[in-house]
Parts: structure tokens; C-alpha cells; sequence
């Protein structure tokens, strides 16, 4: 699984998941850093990585353009930190990466420290136009 990292959440969040075995790269390394949600939607979905954020926007561009994929975590946290909420990210990577390989929506809530899952039709190259 790889991930990509949006812009509002800090840079640190690579070497972290990287620590942790977990390919991962920052928006701001490989895209426009005011870039609209839904270039950065495609960009995850052609190259198969999985959108973490910050960000409730994604959720409500995959439901309204009922595009396939990407996955996307949204952290639904005040502190965003990896130092954080680290511990809890890497608990719904490991606990629903299956369904993250396939397509999902998972929502990462401090004060409940659980993961909801919403599958989504996984991405097929034809759809990316």
C-alpha cells in the first residue's frame, strides 16, 4: 500500500509511516501545492495510492462525482500530528488494508478510536478519463 500524504497534514507524516514499513509521499513533493482536491483525487487514483487528510472534502468529491477510487482516510482529529494520532493510523492501515486495496472510505476518530469503512468500486484504468 502507498500513500499520499495532503497538504494539510505535516510533511513529518512520510518518515513516520516510513518507520513503520509504509511507502508514502507528501502532496508538496509531488503536485501543485494549491491544486484543487479533485487533481489530487486522480493523481492518487492513477498511481493506486491511498489519500490520507485532513480534509472532509474527499469523501463528499467521491460521493458526488461517484468516481472509482481512491481510497481515502480522513483523520477527523484536532491534533493531526503523527506523535498523535500515529498509533491510531497505523490500526486502521493494518486492520482494514483489504478493504483500503480495494476501495474505501475510512474515518479516523480520536474520541471514539474507531475506523468506519464505506466501500467504494475499486478503480479500473478506463474510468480515469
Amino acid at each position: 500500500m502507498k500513500i499520499l500524504i495532503d497538504m494539510n497534514l505535516p510533511p513529518r507524516w512520510v518518515n513516520f509511516l516510513a518507520d513503520h514499513g509504509i511507502s508514502a509521499t507528501h502532496w508538496s513533493v509531488e503536485g501543485d501545492m494549491k491544486a484543487p482536491d479533485s487533481e489530487i483525487l486522480r493523481w492518487a487514483r492513477e498511481r493506486n495510492y491511498v489519500v490520507l487528510t485532513h480534509d472532509l472534502d474527499f469523501g463528499v468529491l467521491l460521493s458526488m462525482t461517484q468516481k472509482a477510487g481512491p481510497s481515502v482516510i480522513q483523520v477527523r482529529t484536532q491534533d493531526v500530528t503523527p506523535e498523535a494520532i500515529g498509533s491510531l493510523v497505523l490500526t486502521a492501515l493494518e486492520k482494514h488494508g483489504e478493504a483500503l486495496d480495494r476501495g474505501a472510505l475510512s474515518s479516523i476518530q480520536r474520541q471514539t478510536s474507531r475506523v468506519r469503512v464505506l466501500s467504494i468500486k475499486k478503480a479500473d484504468p478506463g474510468d480515469l478519463r
